[in-house]
């Protein structure tokens, strides 16, 4: 029997009275960015501006760029062709299932336990009374509920509440820190500092998402923008999306280099790095601007576990409802259907195991291997995609198109080989 063509759903909101497609502030684009950022991200540009001030601005600026060019090139390919990423990966060669199956099962049982400890850490410090443990449960309740049960749009609501809040909290810190704009320009200029390479490549390659890069498409498919005559406006969400994230990061930078450094502290690794910082806020400027940072820190990882959940979810779902032989947009696909709600549900109650655990080290290896080399996997099947007959002559990429993702994949692969030797090293007694 012939599997049917893949289901389009066409919505209509942002379209004006006379059919145009009309871009909005809050979209697909800014849950991406809200997903993106989380507690590691944060952490990594306050130690990369504590050690090297503003040396590294010039790669947080490619790292946008570049994400930017990725996330387009896995929006324009769902538009283009009314397929979804997962369809698209199948059609490059069974070999992309025997990778994302397994990998998306092992990272969300880890990532599960670690998103929920991030956004309880903060929670702890503001109410040390509660164990960090019942903080951590607590969250993954939170945000199972919310996902279990909203709707998109409401999913997408709440994602732009707690931007605002991270904007508010992150954003109003580096403004207080007051940046050092002579030089904030001079680290425009690319440089590598001395031992800065590690840094440079988190910077400009691990900053704002990894695999929620490609949930993507979903989002557009989830929020009705469906057709290409959705694609100007993807690429306007997109664009402001990275912007927004820019932003964020930057702010970081500013007070790695201004805060951090000045107090001659060393951060912790991890999130516990951000429980740091938080001390020295509160002897620098008070109480009031370090609670103020811990809300900030709890919406940025809360942000990250409910985007996860409900995007992740619904790679999961397309790729189960695939495997079973069902076109993508199938209800059991959908938000709300069976394929949906199982992967939630992994998501929230079995990563609670972890917290009982000390480290279970073949587990997080085998999460640190497959995660390294998620990202060079995206950019080179994008690159493949976005070539050839898979999808229709307009959309192929242009030759500077081309240039831009191959650079992309590349610096993906030089940082996934970081991590791949990071992730191994115990085997070895690193």
């Amino acid at each position: 029997m012939k599997q049917s063509e893949p289901t389009q759903f066409v919505g209509n909101e942002g379209i004006e009275s006379g059919g145009k497609p009309k871009w909005k502030v809050v979209g697909p684009g800014l849950v991406v960015a809200a997903t993106g950022v989380g507690a590691a991200d944060m952490v990594a540009t306050l130690v990369a501006g504590s050690l090297y001030g503003y040396g590294l601005l010039w790669a947080v600026i490619l790292g946008v760029f570049l994400k930017i060019v990725l996330v387009e090139g896995a929006g324009r390919f769902t538009l283009a062709t009314g397929k979804t990423i997962f369809q698209g990966w199948r059609s490059l060669g069974k070999w992309t299932t025997w990778y994302f199956g397994p990998y998306i099962m092992i990272w969300g049982f880890v990532y599960g336990a670690t998103a929920m400890s991030s956004a309880a850490m903060p929670l702890a410090a503001l109410f040390p009374a509660i164990d960090l443990k019942i903080w951590a449960v607590f969250m993954g309740l939170a945000g199972f509920t919310m996902i279990w049960f909203g709707k998109y749009a409401f999913f997408e609501k709440v994602t732009a509440v707690f931007v605002g809040i991270m904007f508010v909290t992150v954003v109003g810190l580096a403004v207080i820190a007051v940046p050092n704009i002579p030089e904030m320009f001079a680290g425009l200029v690319p440089m590598i500092p001395e031992g800065g390479v590690v840094y440079t490549l988190a910077l400009a390659g691990g900053v704002g998402g990894t695999i929620t890069l490609a949930a993507y498409g979903y989002w557009l498919r989830e929020k009705g923008w469906a057709t290409p005559k959705w694609m100007r406006v993807m690429r306007i969400d997109n664009s402001m999306a990275y912007v927004i994230t820019g932003i964020f990061v930057i702010a970081m930078l500013i007070v790695g280099a201004e805060v951090v450094r000045s107090a001659g502290v060393v951060l912790s690794a991890g999130d516990a790095g951000l429980l740091d910082l938080t001390d020295v806020l509160k002897e620098r400027y008070g109480d009031v601007v370090g609670v103020g940072f811990l809300i900030g820190f709890w919406a940025a990882s809360f942000s990250s576990i409910i985007g996860v959940w409900n995007g992740v979810s619904l790679m999961f779902a397309d790729f189960w409802g695939n495997m079973r032989k069902k076109e993508s947009g199938h209800p059991d696909t959908r938000v709300g259907g069976k394929y949906f709600k199982f992967y939630v549900l992994w998501l929230t109650f079995p990563p609670m195991i972890l917290f009982l655990l000390d480290r279970p080290i073949a587990l997080i290896l085998a999460y640190g291997v497959l995660g390294s080399l998620f990202m060079p996997f995206l950019a080179l099947t994008l690159l493949g995609l976005l070539n050839g007959k898979r999808i229709p002559k307009e959309w192929r990429n242009k030759l500077h198109t081309n240039i831009a993702l191959g650079v992309t994949a590349a610096l993906f692969l030089a940082l996934g080989i970081s991590e791949l030797v990071k992730a191994v090293a115990p085997l070895f007694g690193g």
